[in-house]
């Protein structure tokens, strides 16, 4: 069985025996009723573990004795989503799948057509809830490092960031059903040498509107297709993600 992880400041790794505590370490002890002998995995969400046994279970904490340490190194290639901001519920849906999909950078984007719209206190509010599930979905899918969640971008600001991308040898892929070329026909892993990030940009409900499709294209954005069938905005972003590392023989 896989052992759970549980995220510790970094400067806390350090030493043979560690204490879990603070939320974290109520949730393992009152909520997961974490037992002596029992295997568990520290991380800092940037890449640093240290595995654990469970030497004794307190109130509201626990005692652990290391095992080893070590270092996960971000993947030379990092995946980008940015995320046309879509109505409810299926905003938060959307992150916590790409998260356990292998995201690595998470963008709320306030298109034309998105009905939901952070202004104002929506705005820190958003990214903070935003943020708030990709930790728990990292801790679930026991990723050592917790993606990043920008702060959102309106079409102009993502136009000129994906110019910026393209600069810096990165490709940028907006997914649209009317696409001519399929996202398979793009990523053929000789035309990925020396690309150092692959941003998806993820239009909301009713699609990415004709003007924006221009000016996404004007920054080198490249226009795919991920399939016959027309995926919600909560499920277009996993999918492609999940075509990618099948792609990349990282699944």
């Amino acid at each position: 069985m896989t052992a759970p992880v549980f995220l510790c400041e970094r400067e806390r790794l350090d030493g043979a025996e560690l204490t879990l505590e603070g939320p974290e370490g109520r949730h393992a002890a009152a909520v997961r009723r974490l037992r002596p002998g029992e295997r568990v995995d520290l991380t800092d969400g940037a890449g640093a573990v240290a595995e654990c046994v469970v030497r004794e279970t307190l109130k509201d904490k626990l005692r652990l004795d290391v095992l080893r340490r070590y270092d996960v190194e971000r993947p030379a290639l990092r995946l980008t989503v940015v995320q046309g901001l879509p109505k409810g519920d299926r905003g938060e849906l959307a992150v916590e799948m790409m998260t356990e999909a292998g995201v690595d950078v998470i963008v709320p984007w306030a298109a034309a057509r998105s009905i939901t719209q952070w202004k104002g206190d929506k705005v820190a509010k958003g990214v903070e809830r935003w943020r708030a599930v990709v930790r728990e979905a990292a801790k679930q899918a026991i990723r050592p490092s917790i993606p990043e969640v920008e702060a959102p971008l309106m079409t102009k600001d993502l136009a000129r960031s994906l110019g910026e991308r393209r600069e810096m040898k990165g490709l940028a892929l907006v997914l649209e059903p009317t696409a001519q070329r399929p996202i398979s026909a793009v990523l053929a892993p000789d035309s990925l040498v020396g690309v150092g990030t692959i941003t998806l940009v993820v239009g909301p409900e009713g699609g990415i509107a004709p003007e924006e499709l221009r000016e996404l294209e004007l920054a080198n954005a490249e226009l795919v297709r991920l399939g016959p069938e027309v995926l919600r905005t909560s499920t277009a972003g996993p999918a492609a993600l999940a075509a990618i590392q099948a792609l990349l023989a990282r699944w």
